[in-house]
């Protein structure tokens, strides 16, 4: 069974702004920082934030879903502005998914706006379809927020210097 879930966000800054925040490590830095209630840790265990980057989630408790899971950078592409990453150890895989991707692409919209794109991409076996129902874009979509407030911060912090 294959399953896709999608999210848009309108981001007022440029689109390679907010590149320069998806693109590498450094929302991974801010995830960690800024939601302790979504992500216990965000741990770089393999990489330097290229292709095949390894990066280690743990959950807050009570988070729905699985407690962690690794997962691997498997496509970066600047020029496109798409990031791919995939889980290849422990979280969903335990639950029967035979994949489980998140795409964040950042789209130009205007020389002062761009959109992120973020793309949950997911196969399970037939014998744990129902496990289907515990994939959400909720998490997807608090991040996008939480980057949106970022890079609004940082935009006005330039703008009145």
């Amino acid at each position: 069974m294959f399953g896709q879930l999608e999210h848009e966000l309108e981001l007022h800054v440029p689109a390679s702004e907010a590149w320069d925040l998806f693109g590498a490590l450094e929302i991974g830095k801010l995830v960690a920082q800024e939601l302790p209630e979504l992500f216990q840790k965000v741990e770089l265990t393999e990489g330097d934030g290229g292709v095949g980057t390894v990066l280690k989630l743990t959950f807050a408790p009570g988070v729905p879903g699985p407690a962690g899971y690794k997962e691997k950078f498997t496509k970066i592409d600047n020029e496109k502005r798409i990031k791919e990453t995939e889980v290849v150890e422990g979280g969903y895989l335990e639950l029967g998914f035979t994949l489980f991707r998140v795409r964040l692409e950042v789209i130009e919209k205007g020389e002062e706006s761009s959109i992120i794109k973020s793309t949950i991409e997911y196969e399970v076996k037939e014998e744990n379809a129902a496990n289907a129902s515990l994939v959400t874009i909720q998490p997807v979509a608090t991040i996008a927020e939480l980057a949106k407030n970022y890079l609004n911060k940082n935009k006005a912090a330039k703008e009145a210097n």
